[in-house]
């Protein structure tokens, strides 16, 4: 049975939204939110009757705030607001960020402080609900007046015009809606406004960040206690009272993880008496350095399940004689978030690639480049090239976005969040550590296998299985793009991180934490 979401009504969570999105969870109009709705869109009717002057009902947008439009043009008014707002440039965004603003926005308007019509929510549900997605540019949003430009694109196809994927194919919007017998809308006043004003674009990419860099961090963890295996290192950092006298969340959470991963290991029992007085930052520094970029994810998920249940549209609706015309479609309340969790997931990159570089300098009884025939063979040398070259691209992307900004509208709009840039960014950089995790796995591996007979714990032994179903031993030099990329899928398509909770879940290893969930 499909779980039910009430929109409008229902708290929404950033589990619950991907839920939706994929099917799992049906998102609903229930009477309670549909009574807000219609009371709202009767308030709009309200003031048009009126004469009264409201922003964006019955006068211009942005610098035009100050024209008049009359009655009998107000739903033409919105209609052109779509049209001349849709310049959005570049590759599509990926169909599951549309979906999520699609979702999004359904959230915001259905809490009844907007002035749109029911049936219009209705038919944006249709789109969720069919797997219709319009057809989004990745640019052109400054993340202030809402995403104005990828918001207008978004919802053109509900006035026929744009396009959008169905079934894997590309196909005008008028021609979908004739496909399955549908009229185009006819907006009314105040609905283009409420559906272009919104940071669901900024919120749409930070709901999959908050994601993916949960399962990155997650990851790292893994990866990491599997090259400190492979380099023997040492458990002892990770002892709970080092991290009770410095009480940071993230980085109580990660020394749990990681000393409860590594744990029972035969190969960290076999150095227990070593003349090793510290290990290198990279692995004894773990879970500061990861720990920090986990605290920063908190504040992400945060402010993103906040925004999650806001109504950033302008004007808001309170009733025909009180409407304000404020700022909550301003992107900077998640740009800034956006642009921290950016450098925090980098350095996830930044310390992997150090752990790379440990494991190829030949130190703690491993071969120089994890081969034994250094020399005639290259080994591992080269990957950690492109770990360095990955984390370098990374940094460049880290300058923050929302410490720019551009006038625009004239000057109305004179201070703009780029978030939309920020939230892009965070994805780029979360892309490339995809591919930096995937090469210290394929070190980490090797190292370990340096260390046998010896075993290490349940959920290391299954992972490194893994990765020899996958990718075998390396004796002599071969194209290890070959193997990157077979590793790389690992850890996309979620295989690595389910064969980790399995192996945890069949030997009663707890690796969870409450606080740091999505649902």
């Amino acid at each position: 049975m499909t779980d039910i979401f009430n929109y409008g009504t229902d708290h929404l969570t950033i589990g619950i939204c991907l839920d939706i999105a994929a099917g799992k969870t049906k998102g609903i109009i229930n009477k309670e939110a549909a009574d807000m709705i219609k009371s709202s869109w009767r308030e709009v009717e309200k003031i048009v009757h009126s004469h009264h002057p409201v922003y964006g009902i019955n006068t211009g947008f942005g610098p035009l705030c100050d024209t008049r439009i009359s009655e009998e043009d107000t739903s033409l008014l919105q209609s052109n607001i779509l049209k001349s707002h849709s310049v959005g440039v570049g590759k599509p965004i990926p169909q599951e960020i549309a979906k999520l603003m699609m979702i999004t926005k359904v959230q915001a308007l259905a809490q009844g402080y907007s002035g749109i019509a029911l049936a219009t929510l209705e038919r944006i549900i249709w789109h969720i609900d069919n797997d219709i997605i319009p057809v989004v540019p990745e640019k052109g949003s400054v993340g202030a007046s809402g995403d104005l430009a990828p918001l207008s694109h978004l919802f053109l196809p509900l006035i026929g015009l744009g396009e959008v994927f169905e079934n894997g194919g590309r196909i005008p919007a008028g021609e979908l809606l004739k496909r399955h017998g549908l009229q185009p809308l006819l907006l009314g006043p105040k609905e283009g406004l409420a559906l272009i004003n919104g940071t669901q674009f900024i919120l749409a990419f930070a709901v999959k960040a908050v994601q993916r860099l949960d399962d990155t961090l997650n990851r790292a963890d893994l990866i990491g206690a599997m090259s400190l295996e492979g380099l023997m290192g040492s458990i002892r950092p990770f002892d709970e009272r080092l991290h009770q006298i410095r009480p940071f969340k993230g980085t109580r959470m990660v020394a749990h993880r990681l000393f409860t991963l590594l744990d029972g290991s035969e190969i960290n029992s076999s150095h227990i008496s070593c003349d090793r007085i510290q290990d290198p930052y990279s692995l004894r520094c773990m879970p500061q350095v990861h720990g920090a970029s986990r605290n920063a994810w908190l504040h992400l998920k945060e402010l993103t399940e906040i925004e999650l249940n806001s109504v950033t549209d302008n004007p808001v609706i309170f009733n025909a004689d009180d409407t304000i015309s404020g700022g909550n479609f301003h992107g900077q309340p998640l740009a800034l978030p956006l642009d921290y969790a950016t450098t925090a997931a980098a350095e996830i990159g930044n310390i992997a690639d150090r752990r790379c570089y440990l494991m190829s300098e030949g130190r703690y009884g491993l071969p120089k480049l994890l081969t034994h025939d250094a020399g005639l063979n290259s080994g591992l040398m080269i990957p950690q090239y492109t770990t360095a070259a990955l984390v370098t691209e990374n940094k460049t992307l880290c300058f923050p976005a929302s410490a720019d900004s551009v006038p625009t509208s004239l000057g109305q709009e004179d201070h703009v969040s780029m978030g939309s840039i920020s939230g892009r960014k965070l994805h780029q950089v979360i892309d490339n550590i995809e591919y930096i995790q995937a090469i210290e796995l394929l070190y980490a591996a090797q190292a370990m296998d340096f260390r046998r007979p010896l075993k290490s714990t349940p959920v290391i032994e299954a992972c490194h299985q893994l990765v020899r179903q996958h990718v075998a031993f390396i004796q002599d030099d071969r194209v290890f793009a070959v193997d990157i990329n077979s590793l790389h899928k690992l850890i996309t398509d979620g295989s690595l991180l389910k064969t980790a909770g399995e192996a945890a879940i069949a030997h009663q290893i707890d690796l969870s934490h409450d606080e740091f969930g999505i649902y």
